[in-house]
């Protein structure tokens, strides 16, 4: 460090490499603790799909299945710990102000996803899985690889909790005056058919989960609305304080 306080690029590269090793250690730690429970995690995801039982289509994939969930799970486990070291990185660069919402931003972010899987989980997949296998008849039964059960669990979970961040994101690009409350009523009809057309290539291909998509992500953007108007009518009443 040199006199006047500030980090030389060398020692900034030195932190970022001790901040990555020990969140790729996090992952990993957290990853063997997941194979120990791996057992309980697979029932833990088999809820949404109930009674339905399922099976594995080569010998290794049972196996793969347990590192699978093991590994997804380690991961995000460790985010609240890659968070962390992501802000003491970042930290010491920034002013008092911008550490203040830089920390908001990532509290908010994170219960926001948290949020967005529990509505997934509890919600989507229940419902949507009920629904997709109800087209099973006498001729037609169901039979779901582990595997692809486990990413298709996964990549719903993680697309609903990118989704309850939409709101976070228009607020900032509120706040830093990208955009504004006109463009974003002005622009209403564009974001609720771009939500369906986003439901329909993000989500799989029956209509009841891509509503189950394509709602919350209208009902967040009308919040973010909302939020935004608080946010410009708050600025608008300081700037008049203070002429």
């Amino acid at each position: 460090m040199s006199a006047s306080g500030s980090m030389s690029l060398t020692e900034h590269l030195t932190e970022l490499r001790k901040r990555l090793l020990i969140m790729v250690s996090s992952i990993g730690i957290f990853f063997l603790a997941s194979y120990y429970f791996s057992s309980e995690l697979l029932e833990l995801i088999q809820n949404p799909i109930g009674k339905e039982k399922l099976v594995f289509l080569s010998p290794t994939e049972g196996f793969i299945s347990h590192i699978k969930i093991s590994f997804y799970s380690g991961l995000f486990l460790s985010i609240p710990l890659i968070l962390f070291h992501i802000w003491k990185f970042c930290a010491p660069g920034l002013f008092k102000k911008e550490k203040k919402y830089l920390a908001s931003f990532i509290t908010i972010s994170s219960l926001s996803f948290i949020i967005g899987a529990f509505f997934c989980y509890f919600l989507i997949l229940p419902y949507g899985l009920s629904f997709l296998l109800s087209f099973a008849s006498e001729t037609l039964s169901p039979q779901i690889s582990i595997a692809f059960y486990i990413s298709f669990v996964f990549k719903l979970i993680l697309i609903f909790g990118l989704v309850f961040q939409v709101p976070l994101i228009v607020i900032l690009l509120v706040k830093i005056r990208v955009l504004s409350v006109s463009t974003l009523a002005n622009n209403r009809g564009y974001v609720f058919v771009g939500s369906f057309a986003a439901s329909a290539i993000l989500t799989p291909p029956d209509v009841v989960t891509q509503i189950f998509l394509a709602l919350p992500l209208i009902i967040l953007f009308e919040i973010s609305i909302i939020a935004a108007r608080f946010i410009e009518g708050s600025k608008k009443s300081k700037q008049d304080m203070d002429e």
